[in-house]
């Protein structure tokens, strides 16, 4: 949400889209309840479960005019990264994703852990069990890489200067 207020410093009231179906959808809130309280921002949860569901919370938010939007961290929701992009830039509503993908969907910005080095522990771990360890024996690994996406052209389409701090710690800017 930080991330998302410098690039729209107006930034007051905040949607989260999240799938209430998803097990980690609790935790999640809470964490955006923590940070939303500590930033003075307002939050409205709109929950979808479907894609009739996803369209229909945008139709929502494009009556309320929410100054931006933050999407869950679910494989639903990651599974139409297109259709949510797609809908934030129709209602011209500045949104952030916690994966790569969701920017070069056309979405505005993303921030998350590094998908392509979570791949490759896998690989490690698989190996490592191939080999002979114990699974039990292996430690618990968490991302230590999160990398910020930022899309350029949608900024642009939405009227957003891209602050020069925000392009010099992104991984990668999209033109």
């Amino acid at each position: 949400m930080e991330l998302l207020r410098e690039l729209v410093p107006h930034l007051r009231r905040i949607a989260v889209l999240v799938n209430p179906a998803d097990a980690n959808t609790e935790t999640q809130l809470k964490a955006v309840n923590e940070a939303a309280r500590a930033m003075g921002l307002q939050i409205q949860v709109l929950n979808a479960d479907t894609s009739t569901e996803i369209d229909a919370a945008f139709e929502t938010m494009g009556r309320e005019r929410p100054d931006g939007v933050l999407v869950g961290t679910t494989a639903f929701l990651n599974g139409r990264r297109v259709q949510l992009a797609h809908q934030a830039s129709f209602h011209r509503l500045p949104a952030i994703y916690a994966s790569r993908d969701y920017a070069e969907a056309g979405g505005l910005m993303s921030y998350g852990s590094d998908i392509m080095g979570g791949w490759r522990q896998v690989g490690i771990y698989t190996g490592r069990i191939l080999k002979g360890a114990t699974p039990k024996d292996l430690p618990v690994v968490q991302a230590s890489k999160f990398e910020l996406v930022i899309n350029a052209q949608t900024a642009r389409m939405f009227g957003l200067a891209l602050p020069d701090r925000l392009l010099a710690i992104a991984d990668e800017v999209i033109e």
